[in-house]
């Protein structure tokens, strides 16, 4: 079966995700928030995921920090993909009050607890992705890297830990959790030398 390189679909997920992030950068960098939503596809892609999965992976973080509602995805992107966003789009806000951090990840790591393949290998390559930013930024700035973010490093690692663990219930032996399981050991003697 013929499978063309281009794919006009990802090419109008690309453009919608970098409109939506086009005012942010990663934390504590001035580098364009589109380039994680890049690298988690890309991740998605070279693992052999379909083009929904790949998609859904460029625009993961639209609804949870653009304001993007769903059903604007699902008209341009179709259901499955806007049921792929939604599942790893955290609830920031409830009823105008902010939520803790620990509120927002317990919840998102029991609706990763029983999610389907597809949901896990989403999450697997966000994490991965963050995983070696969080090691190259600690081999650039050292423990200042934890400035950027809400929580310090016994939080962080205790969340990706347990994103490792949830995603493996539901994708098993797939080589994607290896390579998690690798850049976690690497966060985690990283943090260990720089802390």
């Amino acid at each position: 079966m013929y499978t063309p390189a281009f794919s006009p679909q990802y090419d109008q997920a690309l453009q919608f995700a970098a409109r939506a992030h086009r005012q942010q950068v990663r934390k504590g960098t001035d580098i364009p928030y589109i380039a994680h939503a890049v690298h988690v596809s890309v991740v998605l892609l070279r693992h052999g995921f379909d083009e929904d999965v790949v998609i859904a992976g460029l625009l993961h973080d639209v609804v949870e920090d653009c304001g993007v509602a769903p059903h604007e995805l699902e008209a341009l992107f179709g259901a499955e993909v806007a049921r792929l966003v939604a599942a790893v789009s955290e609830r920031k806000w409830i009823g105008g009050s902010e939520r803790s951090w620990e509120e927002r990840k317990a919840e998102a790591i029991a609706r990763l607890r029983n999610s389907d393949p597809k949901i896990a290998a989403l999450k697997a390559a966000d994490a991965l992705h963050n995983i070696h930013s969080i090691v190259a930024d600690l081999a650039l700035v050292g423990a200042a890297v934890w400035q950027r973010f809400k929580r310090g490093p016994d939080q962080i690692l205790w969340y990706y830990r347990e994103i490792l663990a949830a995603v493996h219930g539901a994708l098993g032996d797939h080589p994607i959790i290896a390579e998690l399981a690798r850049a976690l050991t690497d966060l985690e003697h990283a943090v260990h030398e720089y802390n």
